[in-house]
């Protein structure tokens, strides 16, 4: 198991940003890597509320973690901080055991002159997971949340 931590710069308010982690039409949005569709299953975004989210591949030679071309993770909120931070366990739905575990993401924003610097710190990732794979998907998809709450 390890851990990554992404950041970026988007130029928006903590509000709008924070608005877009916790809604679920935002997350089916933003949170999918180029190359996938997504479809959010189950979203209550209270502290203790469950999610269930699948991510699709496009292309058809890609192999999923749950089915032959998807993701699909599911898990809890842990912490809401509005406009500050967002705690959430995850796991993967999969038969695969070097998958299995949970793993915890905390998504925490901080004002910057302009905007909100946003960082995505994932704990717990699966070795089997390249780390690569993991850093490319997540600042694929800060770069989506930025067009969407720059535009708001």
């Amino acid at each position: 198991m390890y851990s990554t931590q992404i950041s970026r710069r988007v130029n928006a308010p903590r509000s709008a940003v924070y608005r877009a982690l916790v809604d679920a039409d935002a997350i089916a949005k933003w949170r999918v890597p180029t190359g996938m569709t997504s479809h959010v299953h189950e979203f209550e975004a209270r502290e203790g509320g469950l999610f269930r989210v699948s991510l699709t591949y496009d292309a058809p030679n890609e192999t999923g973690k749950s089915m032959a071309h998807t993701d699909t993770y599911h898990g809890h909120f842990v912490k809401l901080v509005p406009d500050e931070q967002v705690v959430e366990v995850l796991e993967f739905e999969t038969v695969d055991p070097a998958l299995g575990g949970e793993m915890k993401m905390t998504t925490t924003l901080t004002e910057v002159d302009g905007g909100t610097e946003v960082l995505i710190v994932h704990e717990g990732i699966p070795d089997i997971v390249p780390a690569a794979d993991n850093e490319t998907g997540t600042r694929l998809a800060l770069e989506n949340l930025a067009r969407l709450v720059e535009g708001e």
